[in-house]
């Protein structure tokens, strides 16, 4: 039997996803990378306690005391893509955020065609915690596909359908309207796999032209113009937190410095969300 103490404090690799500095797996691999030093020395391994006395150095800057637990919501246009760096060069969600905004993380991601909903935090540990399979949330969008579609192959993503060798659990799907050559669908997903409701259109013989999210859980894109952000107060991050069941986000609306790019499209009229 071991006796031996529990060390005091926390994984440092927790302790720098609490401080906004990276996700858990990305402060782990910056750790492997020697650009992490605690009290002087760089480590190798992230099975290390720390606690608020020992003095942590990321690429040659303190890491200090986190700051309180903050969310924004982002309304994403198209043409950015959803990674700190992009090996391509295209312009980031994070290059387009205003300027004084903090250094945030996004709860999962848009790919570049997509747009709409996007939740920020300061805390890795709120992007964990929101982005785990058991959380539940759903993940509601407003998608435009070209063509027209039945009910027989809308059931089919109801039921769920196996495509390319990839499952895909079933979804909430409801017709909206026929708009010329193109259809308005609402969808909702629980799961979030890369590309899943391209990839499941496309399943059932359409294309996806359109692809907004409208809400991400209880957080609601609402009337949030593109390119804007608007953070939501401590009561409600606490709440969410907690997850409590359905709160009624109040915002404090801030826009970015930066105009949307000039080929985003406004949202399309009744694209407003409802409660999830």
């Amino acid at each position: 039997m071991n006796d031996a103490p529990t060390p005091e404090g926390d994984r440092i690799a927790k302790v720098l996803s609490r401080a906004g500095i990276a996700s858990r797996r990305e402060a782990e691999r910056m750790i492997e990378a020697g650009r992490v030093r605690v009290n002087g020395k760089v480590i190798d391994s992230p099975a290390l306690n720390v606690t608020a006395k020992d003095k942590i150095v990321v690429d040659g800057k303190p890491v200090g005391e986190p700051d309180p637990p903050r969310i924004w919501l982002y309304h994403k246009p198209t043409g950015l893509v959803t990674t700190e760096r992009d090996e391509k060069g295209r312009e980031t969600v994070f290059d387009a955020l205003p300027a004084d905004l903090p250094r945030v993380m996004s709860v999962g991601r848009l790919d570049i065609n997509s747009e709409g909903l996007l939740v920020l935090t300061n805390d890795g540990e709120i992007k964990r915690k929101l982005e785990l399979p058991s959380t539940g949330w759903l993940r509601r969008y407003r998608v435009r596909i070209n063509g027209a579609v039945s009910e027989a192959k809308l059931d089919q993503l109801r039921q769920g359908l196996t495509f390319e060798g990839i499952t895909y659990l079933p979804m909430e799907v409801t017709f909206d309207r026929q708009q010329g050559a193109n259809a308005w669908l609402t969808v909702s997903i629980r799961e979030g796999k890369n590309r899943e409701i391209r990839r499941a259109m496309e399943a059932i013989g359409v294309a996806v032209n359109r692809l907004i999210r409208i809400s991400y859980g209880p957080f609601q894109l609402g009337n949030l113009k593109q390119g804007a952000v608007e953070e939501l107060k401590p009561r409600v991050v606490r709440d969410q937190l907690g997850l409590a069941a359905r709160p009624q986000p109040q915002r404090t609306r801030r826009n970015s410095d930066k105009p949307a790019p000039r080929n985003a499209k406004p949202a399309p009229k009744g694209g407003k969300s409802t409660r999830s």
